[in-house]
């Protein structure tokens, strides 16, 4: 099983060369966490620093995803072929403070 989950993270990476890197890592983020754990975590965006910010459905989630960061985001990483510097979580209903910089690829 650890095998074809393998070969579906490296074909997954090939796959998604073409997109923008946040587009890359939300399609990765089921492939990383696995689809129970990224059911609990949405992807909101990647900033100018490459932190990914993700928002967590409530506080018992929030100890799952911040025992695993620093794995998952080597992992994510990795499969979306993505430099990232590390994964900030903000807890769905909590008011998330203003991000030091823009999103990659914002407008404003």
């Amino acid at each position: 099983m650890q095998r074809m989950r393998d070969v579906l993270r490296g074909s997954l990476g090939r796959s998604l060369r073409e997109l923008p890197d946040e587009d890359r890592l939300a399609a990765a983020w089921p492939v990383a966490c696995g689809p129970a754990l990224a059911a609990h975590g949405q992807v909101l965006h990647l900033d100018t620093e490459a932190v990914l910010h993700v928002r967590v459905t409530g506080a018992e989630w929030m100890q799952q995803f911040l025992h695993m960061r620093s794995a998952l985001a080597n992992d994510l990483g990795r499969i979306a072929g993505v430099r990232l510097h590390g994964i900030h979580f903000v807890e769905q209903g909590k008011r998330q403070r203003e991000p030091a910089s823009k999103p990659a690829g914002s407008k404003r």
